[in-house]
């Protein structure tokens, strides 16, 4: 029997990185992954995949809207071919899983391919297929098997016409009218990506406005844009029935006033959220519990309660972000090692990859109100930017909210080209303690996005932006 100084139930970016910090630090590490390549949802399909699609597809975009206004002048048809498209979307997962093979080698990392199920709280069993279990030893053990696309328990999912996001990364046709059940995140990336490519796309949400966990003037000013790229939305529409026949999927949904409302189309993406993953994991033959949202319950050091287990990521309490699920896999690894490291939660980033871009950290100004906070607010238009009228990208805007007495940068709100870059200026001063008049007097170069920054924290700061 192999026996390890850890060994780390699945390969996403919480487990991989776990992996490799716990591989620097000395400790004989093996990782179990139950898929053929290593890199989990984030990589195969999720962050990546999607990214890859939301990139090619803006190409396009740009291409028939608005290459001619930059004087680019093609000749004949601009056509899309999807075929080509999810190819080198793949072909971007491929070397991206590579990779990740290619760093457990140069770590020393042993990879087990398999489904991992603990057989006590040291022992794990590895399956694969239907030959015999491996069994490994491990002193410590993590867990980071993720997440899976949640639904509704009276939508079927038949991976053809209603589908999850998994599916919608390799359709063969362009749809013709995609409803998209759900309006965060996910749902609007690959709306997005579809409705450029030149689907229909109906957005049916059961919140008063999407993207309901960020500020809302986020998701007032992303739904604004989004409504001008032709978008369709329902707010407040709860969905009670999804019916395929043939080629058809009709949704029917209550509006705000109790209404029944019918939507038709070839597609039905239901993206309500995600939801932990632990099937197989026989939790409970290590002593492991699960909470009512089957999460795996943590202390704040990602202890279960049986000390020498932990668990990382979406499969624990907290944002199912792949950059937390890192965090958390490095501060496992370092306490294992019997060092100190922290995570502050609040300073963990957000972000929506439309276009704009979405991003924010910190606290909303519906917590601070919540919270009794007195805070005072900075806003700056992306369009007065000379840089972002160069590039036609003048959408949005970035919102620094402070605290009145201390000045202290409580959080940082953005949307607009880059936004996703843009956030890590605000995450790297919040994380010094800095004030709105420290970001204030900081030198952007110029012309750049990030001036928006620096005008929103003169805003901040005596209500003194120098472009507005």
């Amino acid at each position: 029997m192999s026996q390890y100084d850890v060994a780390i139930i699945g390969s996403g970016p919480g487990g991989y990185v776990a992996a490799i910090r716990c591989a620097q630090l000395g400790m004989k590490t093996a990782i179990i992954e139950k898929y053929t390549t290593l890199g989990g949802t984030c990589l195969n399909v999720g962050c990546i995949p999607s990214k890859a699609l939301l990139d090619s597809s803006h190409h396009y975009e740009d291409a028939i809207k608005h290459f001619e206004t930059h004087g680019i002048d093609i000749e004949g048809d601009i056509k899309v071919n999807l075929e080509k498209m999810i190819g080198r979307k793949q072909a971007v997962v491929d070397q991206t899983t590579k990779g990740i093979q290619f760093l457990m080698d140069k770590n020393k990392i042993d990879v087990h391919e398999g489904l991992g199920s603990f057989k006590d709280a040291h022992q794990i069993a590895i399956k694969k297929g239907k030959g015999k279990a491996q069994v490994i030893e491990a002193k410590n053990i993590i867990i980071a098997t993720g997440s899976k696309p949640s639904t509704l328990p009276f939508i079927p999912i038949d991976k053809e016409r209603v589908i999850t996001s998994t599916e919608a990364l390799k359709l063969k046709e362009i749809p013709k009218h995609m409803i998209i059940i759900g309006g965060g995140v996910i749902g609007l990336e690959l709306g997005q990506v579809y409705k450029r490519l030149g689907a229909e796309v109906t957005v049916v949400e059961f919140m008063d406005r999407i993207i309901p966990g960020m500020d809302g003037s986020l998701s007032k000013e992303l739904m604004k844009v989004l409504k001008k790229q032709k978008i369709k939305f329902f707010l407040s529409h709860k969905v009670k029935a999804v019916e395929r026949k043939n080629n058809l999927v009709k949704v029917t949904a209550d509006d705000k006033n109790g209404k029944e409302v019918t939507f038709e189309g070839d597609y039905c993406l239901v993206s309500v959220g995600r939801r932990p993953y632990t099937e197989g994991l026989n939790a409970e033959a290590a002593g492991v519990k699960l909470d009512d949202k089957g999460r795996v319950v943590v202390n704040e050091h990602l202890q279960t309660d049986v000390a020498h287990i932990y668990a990382i990521g979406d499969v624990v309490r907290g944002a199912m972000l792949a950059h937390k699920a890192e965090e958390e896999g490095t501060m496992v690894a370092e306490l294992i090692a019997g060092q100190k490291p922290h995570i502050d939660y609040n300073l963990i980033p957000g972000v929506v990859y439309t276009w704009p871009e979405v991003a924010a950290v910190g606290k909303t100004e519906e917590q601070l109100k919540e919270e009794g906070v007195d805070y005072k607010s900075g806003q700056f238009p992306m369009r007065a930017l000379g840089r972002s009228r160069a590039s036609m990208d003048i959408d949005g805007f970035v919102k620094i909210l402070a605290d009145k007495s201390t000045d202290e940068v409580l959080g940082v709100h953005m949307i607009g080209a880059r936004c996703a870059d843009l956030i890590t200026e605000a995450v790297t001063a919040m994380e010094f303690r800095a004030s709105a008049e420290d970001i204030a007097r900081m030198s952007h170069a110029h012309p750049t996005y990030a001036e928006a920054v620096k005008e929103a924290a003169l805003a901040a700061t005596e209500n003194r932006s120098l472009h507005i």
